[in-house]
């Protein structure tokens, strides 16, 4: 009995640290909407500093000194992001944002690189509670007892700014009005600033908290951020008490998961959040969410069919794509092969999204899952290429069918994040069901047949299979059904009232989605010849989103000029610098800043304001084309 109240009582050591990032991060949503990827660069950061003050400075600062010290750093690093980059784009939709401090997360890890090294550096141990104490002979850490304590401290103390002093006041007011707080006076800029701050230092201190019980390395911020936005959705997009709630709830079920369900303890987790955002959509202490901004310009013309002119374009890049084999190289049509079923899974995600209006954080989990459908027919069945080609996808709609339907009864964040637990799990069962899917060794010798077995015939059937596909996506979106979806995208209570069935037609949006990203996952376990769980992986789903808001989320065909940018950029970079991550976040967020619309949104633009007098004249109608809608 003894082992098992020793493990609850580590849980809540855990969930301590959980909670101070979760709380952070659920005040900066709480008040200035942004969904903040960076939460967890900054939590990375409190920890990398910390071990520098500690070890460096500790005859000046001390160990408590030096915690407390690079949380303030950090914070103050914080602030300046939030003047110079945040408050650029407070207005614009939440996926920019997202987009933003993704780019931001990309160049964090590699300067920490940059100035620590990458090897992983062990924390000095906190003066006076190196020992443990002896519960009916269980030993528990001191520092354990320290952090189970200072978790409802936190609590208190933030309970009490917000309630008792009239910032807090101002605080909770601007997240139930940010308008009306403008309107009364209030300086709005600097009171985000404060509460960007607040965040930032408590992330920072829960990463500095953390060099006494763990190494810090440059992955650490990826691997928290997916915990720390599962704690702050199950608990409630703002709500302090939801995130303690939920803290102590996810990280007990990581205490005992391993030991009572040691097949299924990854996924924990992530049902348990699928389950309350089914149950209750705003989580367990939030609210229901107010309406999603709309992208800047979705309703300044309608979209149009391409011209005869630009169909005529489209026709000639194709044929000059298809003769990279006269000219490349084996390795230029392998990575050209790479770019094209990424531009079917960035289309793919870009009709959910452009189209039917529902950003998916999970997207991933469909093109995973066809790549081990591919895997599965061709390894276990013996099926042939073509065979495999055609019926692997088949569990990307599955999937798809499945999950699609219980997505789609929620909307804005808490629809990204439950798509994003569904993937979760999908990851998680392909890394534990290692007797099926080989776990994170994956599943081995998926090769091409021998007619496309040379690297010229393999991109030829994927350049083929792209153009299909893609072309296919959009004689969906100017079909009776593409604009039932745009019906409903932009009003659901009108699309009701006309008849249309809102939850049905985008459920089946999703679906058809998923399906085109299981196509790409099947091509992708070909030319790769393996399947691994990261195919489902949250890092590739970051990666369609990407894709998509880089070409113009407002555009009808953007997502094809963000994949090839992205994926070639991002191909290029690793082969020629150490510093690929640092280079591709700064043009993330370059792009973001700079080019708002994407990069075919924006040519766009300069086109319909006569910038691009030639291109106006080649391409009759080519803004109207690719305009937003």
């Amino acid at each position: 009995m003894s082992f098992y109240v020793v493990q609850f009582l580590t849980g809540l050591a855990s969930a301590a640290s959980l909670f101070l990032v979760a709380s952070g991060l659920s005040i900066i949503f709480g008040v200035t909407r942004i969904v903040n990827f960076a939460h967890g660069a900054f939590y990375m950061l409190g920890a990398y500093l910390a071990f520098s003050l500690t070890e460096r400075l500790s005859g000046t600062l001390g160990f408590w000194g030096g915690i407390v010290g690079a949380a303030l750093i950090v914070a103050l690093i914080g602030v300046v992001v939030e003047m110079v980059l945040l408050r650029r784009i407070y207005r614009s939709p939440e996926l920019f944002q997202l987009l933003a401090t993704f780019g931001l997360t990309l160049m964090v890890e590699d300067l920490v690189v940059l100035i620590w090294g990458p090897d992983d550096l062990l924390g000095r141990r906190a003066p006076g509670l190196r020992g443990a104490v002896d519960f009916f002979g269980q030993a528990v850490p001191t520092y354990d007892i320290l952090l189970i304590v200072l978790g409802p401290v936190v609590l208190g103390a933030l309970w009490l700014l917000f309630r008792r002093t009239r910032w807090g006041v101002l605080v909770r007011a601007a997240t139930q009005d940010r308008d009306m707080v403008a309107a009364l006076g209030v300086n709005q800029k600097w009171l985000f600033t404060s509460v960007f701050a607040l965040g930032v230092f408590l992330a920072a201190l829960g990463g500095a908290l953390q060099i006494p019980r763990d190494a810090v390395n440059h992955t650490m911020d990826l691997r928290i951020i997916v915990d720390v936005f599962v704690v702050v959705v199950i608990g409630g997009l703002g709500s302090i008490t939801g995130a303690f709630v939920a803290a102590v709830l996810v990280s007990e079920l990581n205490a005992f998961g391993i030991l009572i369900f040691p097949k299924i303890s990854i996924i924990l987790v992530f049902l348990v959040m699928a389950i309350v955002l089914i149950v209750r959509p705003w989580g367990l202490f939030g609210k229901p969410e107010a309406a999603a901004r709309q992208t800047p310009g979705l309703s300044v013309r309608p979209w149009q069919p391409l011209s005869f002119n630009e169909r005529l374009a489209c026709v000639g890049a194709l044929i000059v794509a298809a003769a990279l084999p006269l000219l490349g190289s084996n390795y230029a049509l392998i990575v050209g092969a790479e770019i094209a079923i990424f531009v079917i899974f960035a289309a793919s995600l870009h009709f959910l999204m452009s189209v039917g209006g529902l950003a998916s954080f999970g997207h991933a989990a469909y093109f995973g899952l066809g790549t081990y459908g591919v895997a599965f027919l061709a390894k276990f069945l013996g099926f042939p290429m073509i065979a495999c080609l055609l019926l692997g996808p088949v569990l990307g709609l599955l999937g798809a069918m499945l999950f699609g339907w219980f997505a789609v009864q929620l909307s804005g964040v808490y629809f990204a994040m439950l798509t994003l637990a569904f993937a979760q799990i999908v990851w998680s069962i392909a890394f534990q069901w290692v007797e099926v899917t080989g776990g994170d060794n994956g599943i081995l010798g998926v090769w091409p047949a021998a007619f496309v077995a040379t690297p010229a015939r393999f991109y030829w059937l994927a350049l083929f299979v792209t153009a299909v596909s893609v072309t296919l996506l959009r004689v969906l979106v100017f079909s009776p059904f593409g604009y039932a979806l745009r019906a409903t995208r932009d009003s659901g209570l009108r699309s009701e009232a006309i008849g249309l069935n809102s939850k049905r037609i985008q459920w089946t949006a999703f679906v058809i989605a998923g399906t085109f990203a299981g196509i790409s996952g099947a091509l992708f376990a070909y030319l790769k010849g393996s399947v691994f769980p990261d195919n489902a992986g949250i890092a590739l789903s970051v990666d369609s989103l990407v894709m998509v808001l880089l070409g113009g989320v407002e555009t009808v065909s953007g997502a094809v000029i963000g994949a090839i940018v992205y994926k070639a950029l991002s191909i290029w970079l690793v082969s020629y610098t150490d510093l690929s991550k640092l280079v591709l976040g700064g043009f993330i967020v370059l792009i973001v800043v700079a080019f708002p619309k994407g990069i075919v949104g924006t040519f766009g633009s300069l086109v319909d304001n006569g910038r691009l007098p030639f291109f106006k004249r080649a391409l009759p109608g080519a803004s109207q084309a690719e305009g937003a809608e």
